[in-house]
């Protein structure tokens, strides 16, 4: 959610600012704009997308070395030319990217306002370049931290001033923002893609950190101007892992992507015959856990739903899967023998990172699964598994999602290994068949073509239901939530077995429905759900184990997928439901990559 880059060093600012900006698109955005400061700040900014922006900036003279960029997902005032950042303040000669919200900006522009400020825009991000100025007084990092001990909120920030052009003054809390490292060039960025193109040497900045950036140093220091100093991440993908490689879409790249991403997963954690390994964690650290709470929004939350049933049957460890905007709100019971389990791809997900510092403070243990080194989440919390799927730039999640699934397989395992819940030799066969995964997520790739042809006979329609029960439902969420991502057609999910008790009234002639069955044991029951709704006219389509012959006729369409364990269906299950999301949406002509109202790292409450 909304992107920052910024630039200082020998080089033309404005064409590193935009080919930045165009790396961070997945994060989602409305509007755009630029800065470049060459003795004077010059500004240039565009509602809607970043080919708007530049055009404009082909016909303004935005010579200079050093400046910052923004895209921004609209919160405060509408998009449009004049709500896009940067900000100026009155005089000019300040400029301001945010990302974040400030809770307390109609207070300060109130008093801004009694003091002859005039506001041009109805964002809450314009107090902030308004707010410098005033406390400007011949040093700009004076008044960045005297402007900063005034806000409530979250916020990673960029300011440039003409009075000090030789630097770039940055700092975050609660936002998202790095510094990345050049030789005679320096660079801030919400993300690391935005400058993987110039440099691999990264700062991971902690919050109320502030930064000086010069061309030729950068410096951090605290609230007292105390130096800090850090070490440089160096980052172990490049920039082709960013890149769509021949595919036409980031998403269906990444979908193909997956089996290789659960590999990486497992890497070295599992093995048949030998204990599960967990990263940094000892043999007694989670010996007296006695309960999990799993907290998550979106795409991970429904990961967490899987995660439970896995840690539930396999260790006999109750677990609660609670959405991670909801948590603090309802009071949870927590305890020092309680772990709580955030699940966040970026690891920089607002509400998760609230709900993890709650559980810090009733003294959780905390564990973090995230696709980010570095993250906030991955900083934050006590214990921290990296699924290692590399970049996932499509803001609907496929790898990051899958290999979630697997981390939270690999931690059941853990958690069961000493506990006898189970016979040692039922692990020893969900590690040897969580092992074949890879290879089977490989075969389920090869329902591109059903997907593909069913995909064109259900694009045009206005609402799809999502029938499961057990592990199916819980994917069955999952596979909802990715086609309302991308095509924007109404979907619901429904558990197989609550039919009757109200959803059936929405079925009439012609509604399709798709219905997961990939267990055994819950197969003739589901059946009959899928008949209720067959009775009444729907149009099914199956997606079932190749195992399951005797399936009568309830189909009028089925997708195979390779067999395995029910616990372990999810991740086969949900490939094909992927493929077809992202055939409906190409039938439809939408934006696969960056739909609309969307963003991948949301990082505002």
């Amino acid at each position: 959610m909304c992107g920052i880059v910024g630039y200082i060093g020998k080089n033309g600012a404005k064409d590193i600012l935009l080919d930045g900006l165009s790396k961070l698109e997945y994060r989602g955005y409305d509007s755009a704009g630029i800065s470049v400061l060459n003795k004077k700040i010059t500004t240039v900014k565009a509602k809607g997308q970043l080919k708007n922006l530049v055009s404009k900036c082909e016909k303004v003279d935005l010579n200079g070395n050093v400046g910052i960029g923004h895209t921004r997902w609209a919160t405060h005032g509408e998009p449009s030319d004049i709500n896009s950042h940067p900000h100026l303040s009155m005089s000019g000669k300040i400029s301001v990217v945010h990302n974040g919200i400030i809770e307390n900006y109609e207070e300060l522009k109130s008093n801004l306002i009694k003091d002859g400020v005039k506001f041009v825009s109805e964002t809450d991000t314009e107090v902030l370049p308004h707010l410098i100025e005033k406390n400007y007084n011949g040093d700009l990092l004076d008044a960045v931290i005297k402007t900063t001990k005034a806000l409530k909120g979250s916020y990673a920030l960029g300011i440039i001033s003409e009075d000090e052009p030789d630097k770039i003054i940055a700092v975050r809390k609660d936002s998202p923002l790095i510094v990345g490292l050049g030789n005679g060039e320096n660079f801030i960025a919400s993300d690391i893609p935005a400058i993987l193109k110039h440099t691999k040497e990264v700062y991971l900045l902690n919050d109320n950190e502030f930064v000086i950036l010069k061309k030729d140093s950068v410096k951090l220091v605290d609230f007292d101007k105390n130096e800090i100093k850090r070490d440089v991440y160096k980052v172990d993908f490049d920039d082709t892992a960013a890149q769509k490689g021949g595919f036409d879409h980031f998403m269906i790249k990444e979908i193909y992507e997956q089996p290789q991403a659960i590999k990486s997963t497992l890497n070295a954690r599992v093995a048949k015959g030998e204990k599960i390994v967990l990263d940094n964690i000892g043999a007694d650290d989670l010996k007296d856990i006695s309960r999990v709470f799993i907290v998550a929004c979106g795409t991970a939350y429904h990961a967490g739903l899987v995660g439970k049933t896995a840690i539930e049957r396999l260790s006999g460890i109750p677990v609660d899967v609670d959405i991670a905007s909801e948590f603090r709100y309802r009071n949870p019971i927590l305890d020092k023998n309680t772990l709580v389990m955030v699940i966040s791809q970026s690891g920089e997900t607002a509400d998760t990172l609230a709900a993890l510092r709650l559980a810090k403070e009733h003294g959780c243990k905390t564990f973090a699964i995230t696709n980010v080194v570095g993250s906030s989440v991955s900083r934050e919390a006590d214990f921290v598994f990296y699924t290692h799927a590399g970049p996932e730039i499509a803001v609907a999640s496929t790898k990051a999602y899958i290999t979630q699934l697997i981390a939270l397989y690999i931690f059941a395992l853990y958690m069961a290994q000493d506990k006898n819940y189970v016979e040692k030799s039922v692990l020893e066969d969900v590690k040897s068949e969580l092992l074949t995964l890879p290879e089977k997520v490989k075969e389920a790739l090869k329902t591109d073509d059903a997907a593909k042809k069913i995909a064109d006979d259900i694009y045009k329609e206005t609402d799809i239901f999502y029938l499961g029960r057990g592990l199916d439902y819980a994917v069955a969420m999952e596979g909802s939530l990715k086609l309302k991502e991308i095509s924007y057609i109404h979907s619901e999910p429904y558990a197989g077995g609550e039919l009757k008790h109200g959803p059936i009234a929405l079925i009439e002639k012609g509604t399709v429905v798709i219905a997961l069955n990939t267990n055994n044991e819950l197969k003739g029951k589901m059946e009959s759900n899928i008949k209720e709704v067959v009775t009444r006219g729907a149009y099914i389509v199956g997606i079932l184990p190749e195992g399951f012959t005797d399936i009568g006729e309830s189909y009028d369409k089925i997708i195979k997928i390779p067999d395995t364990i029910p616990l372990l269906a999810p991740v086969t299950a949900v490939v094909p439901l992927q493929l077809l999301s992202y055939y409906v949406a190409i039938k439809k002509g939408c934006n696969v990559d960056k739909p609309r109202n969307l963003a991948k790292s949301v990082t505002v409450e």
